[in-house]
């Protein structure tokens, strides 16, 4: 079975995984496909030409996906409410990352793994894990379990936080904060307003508004891990170079954030198809297309019995780290908001 049946296949998934992502809001495309080619991987047998074009989507378009999610970045959404939850944001950024490093590394999980579930906690859930993934260069089983030790603990705070919120007390103001600051993905994010909005009877977007601006934030914690990654590599000093210490895709993710920052794509949308926000929502679903995509090819790489087994530990970590995050932002939220 030729590599391009690999692709071809992952590709339908993605397109399968789209659909399914559309018809409910708590669960995001790249997860789901992530699910299917897993489930893929443990009913049929493959060939290794085909398992070779999975690979080729798990990393080359995996690459490509985070120079458009980089192009969905806007920098000036730390401006406004946004804005003040950033002393949040980055504190909560610290804290996992201090969280998972110290609980990782009792737990015998690989640097890797448990880099990438610091970010995915604290910054966007899927999008941050990949983004890292590539910089750090992780294996896709290793992928796959920080995506495992998200997804149960995001599931989880979309469907509790409205209602946890209303036994709190919480102001909308509060809850956008909460939300926005503490679940992983934006689909989880919106899930969870939108539950709360038909709860109290309102039509708000705070929590989204906070989720974007940390999700800019994922820029700098790209920049400072390519970093850390070229000293690790031990790339830094006298042969130092602009495209070793930040490999060519994110050099082409900050590109694209400050394009978008600086209104290049509205601009070039109004002038194409007489619509300002056209090509920045078609760049937005395809970024998420192109991951679903990739990781689709991800799944092709690991069995259930691994995940169960192997990546228990993991997802354990993720919960401890979701806990910490959990506290810091409850505290925040009623002491400062």
């Amino acid at each position: 079975m030729d590599k391009k049946y690999g692709v071809l296949c992952c590709l339908i998934l993605a397109i399968i995984a789209t659909g399914l992502s559309k018809v409910q809001s708590v669960i995001s495309g790249p997860m789901i496909g992530l699910i299917l080619g897993m489930i893929m991987m443990n009913i049929f047998s493959f060939k290794s030409e085909f398992l070779e074009g999975a690979k080729y989507c798990a990393k080359r378009i995996l690459n490509l996906s985070i120079i458009f999610v980089g192009a969905t970045l806007n920098l000036k959404q730390i401006i406004g409410y946004g804005g003040k939850a950033v002393p949040l944001l980055i504190i909560n950024i610290l804290i996992a990352f201090a969280v998972a490093r110290y609980f990782g590394k009792k737990k015998g999980i690989s640097r890797n793994t448990y880099l990438m579930i610091g970010g995915g906690t604290s910054i966007c859930g899927g999008s941050a894990i990949a983004t890292i993934a590539s910089i750090i260069k992780a294996k896709e089983q290793e992928i796959a379990y920080a995506m495992a030790a998200i997804f149960f603990f995001d599931l989880l705070a979309a469907v509790a936080y409205p209602y946890l919120a209303t036994i709190l007390s919480l102001t909308p103001e509060q809850f956008g904060v909460f939300a926005g600051a503490s679940i992983n993905d934006t689909s989880s994010v919106a899930a969870a307003e939108a539950t709360y909005n038909v709860l109290h009877g309102l039509d708000i977007s705070n929590a989204l508004t906070v989720k974007l601006t940390r999700t800019t934030l994922l820029l700098l914690v790209s920049l400072g891990l390519s970093f850390v990654q070229s000293k690790s590599e031990k790339e830094t000093g006298s042969s130092l170079k602009l495209t070793k210490v930040l490999p060519p895709f994110i050099l082409m993710f900050i590109v694209a954030s400050l394009l978008n920052t600086f209104g290049v794509f509205e601009l070039a949308s109004e002038t194409m198809f007489n619509s300002k926000s056209y090509l920045p929502s078609l760049i937005k679903d395809l970024s998420k297309f192109l991951m679903t995509i990739a990781l689709c090819g991800v799944g092709f790489k690991i069995k259930f019995n691994t995940i169960f087994q192997e990546g228990k530990q993991a997802v354990i970590l993720g919960g401890i780290t979701w806990v910490s995050l959990f506290v810091s932002t409850l505290i925040a939220v009623k002491l400062f908001f």
